[in-house]
């Protein structure tokens, strides 16, 4: 009975001249094909761009993208419940490796000074970068021109809210906040450059500005640490308890492990408190 010989199939490589992209010949089964889930949202095809989300950029660095027993590439699939192995080919239309057919042409997947772009003609990749691979969002993201965009007017927004309220706080208000950040060195500085240091902080970080602006013991800690350096009250040297300057009476205990001038400025609004706040009010005037 006649045998039929079955063609040899030989391996070679195929110049694709693409920088990111070096190919090979494997050859496979051909399986099943299974039309490929797509996100609920559309998928609009454009060109993409992919960094690394190191903060270093390394000069070239290669993406797994081919599952093997001792390096697995997989891609839960949540509508059935399975895993997928996942294939970079250049000549398949998908990614997963259930879709592909015939022989695959692999791809290696090369970021170049920590930014890879990969142009809307390969699908496959962008598909396999955007929606599959495991490494999204750990060891690299895709960059979203609209989503920085709104990114930078909210912080830009965020920006002229605290200029706006530098701009108009009562320099005592200011005070206490400059002193947050530089300490009792605010006690020499002019009205002028506690005002400058203020707008500085305010569009370096706003965030940080706004909170302590709306912070009510900010200044009632500020005005502790003013009574403190100006004798109306002393500190003990255990930093345990506040009393009166002029006669050492006893003012209040600082709670374990906490801040005495913050301690100072929560005692302030007490009943207690109160009267002792209104009482160093008057004489730091």
């Amino acid at each position: 009975m006649a045998t039929t010989q079955k063609p040899k199939v030989t391996e070679e490589y195929v110049n694709t001249n693409d920088i990111e992209v070096q190919d090979y010949i494997e050859v496979v089964a051909k399986p099943k094909t299974i039309e490929v889930k797509l996100p609920k949202n559309n998928w609009e095809i454009k060109d993409r761009t992919y960094i690394i989300a190191d903060n270093f950029s390394p000069l070239t660095y290669t993406l797994q993208c081919k599952h093997t027993l001792r390096y697995p590439l997989l891609w839960f699939d949540k509508e059935t419940g399975n895993q997928e192995e996942l294939r970079y080919a250049t000549n398949q239309n998908s990614p997963l490796v259930k879709d592909q057919k015939g022989q695959v042409t692999l791809g290696h997947v090369l970021f170049e000074n920590g930014t890879l772009f990969v142009p809307k003609e390969k699908q496959n990749l962008q598909k396999l970068l955007s929606i599959y691979h495991p490494g999204l969002g750990a060891k690299y993201y895709e960059f979203d021109a609209t989503g920085e965009a709104e990114d930078d007017l909210d912080y830009l927004e965020l920006e002229v809210e605290a200029m706006n309220a530098a701009f108009d706080m009562d320099i005592d208000i200011a005070e206490a906040i400059v002193r947050v950040e530089v300490g009792s060195r605010v006690n020499k500085m002019s009205s002028k450059e506690i005002k400058r240091d203020l707008l500085l902080l305010a569009r370096r970080n706003p965030s940080l500005f706004l909170e302590l602006a709306n912070d009510d013991n900010v200044p009632l800690r500020n005005l502790a640490i003013r009574a403190t350096e100006a004798g109306i009250i002393k500190l003990s040297q255990d930093q345990r308890t506040f009393h009166w300057g002029e006669n050492d009476r006893k003012l209040m205990t600082v709670p374990f492990d906490e801040n005495p001038y913050s301690a100072m400025a929560a005692f302030f609004k007490t009943d207690e408190g109160i009267q002792i706040f209104k009482s160093i009010e008057k004489k730091l005037k």
